[in-house]
């Protein structure tokens, strides 16, 4: 089994570590000690509670049929005279989508704007990440 520090939950939450353990002490998200005496949260506790933590925070998905929400910040817009560039940052992640300009427009995308990158698409590449030095949920036997 998989098991992840509260600085490793944390992240992978998009919260601080101080939060993790806020949870975890009002018994929100179980975790044991580890042989060092650390906190540490099983990979299948912790894909519960975020899928818990998803559905209480998914607003539309019961009026669109699109599932990936990712909120975030507006850090660029391009305009041209017909298209435009809009590049969010949501969490670590920096979303980029090519809209219309008369789209951008409309909807007054400006640089600090929050906003909303809804993808729908029918192929999703998945790949495993590779756990890091610093950064790996562990393995249990």
């Amino acid at each position: 089994m998989t098991l992840f520090r509260i600085s490793e939950a944390a992240e992978l939450l998009g919260v601080s570590p101080d939060t993790v353990r806020r949870w975890v002490d009002a018994g929100r998200l179980t975790a044991a000690r580890d042989e060092h005496g650390h906190r540490v949260i099983e990979g299948v506790d912790l894909a519960a509670f975020a899928r818990t933590q998803a559905s209480e925070h998914d607003e539309r998905s019961d009026i669109s049929s699109a599932r990936n929400r990712l909120r975030g910040i507006v850090t660029a817009v391009a305009k041209d005279t017909v298209m435009a560039q809009v590049d969010i940052q949501a969490g670590p992640f920096r979303v980029v989508s090519l809209m219309s300009r008369e789209a951008v427009d409309e909807l007054d995308l400006q640089v600090g704007s929050v906003a909303v990158a809804v993808i729908k698409s029918t192929t999703v590449v998945v790949e495993r990440s590779t756990p890091t030095a610093a950064n790996k949920g562990r393995t249990s036997s």
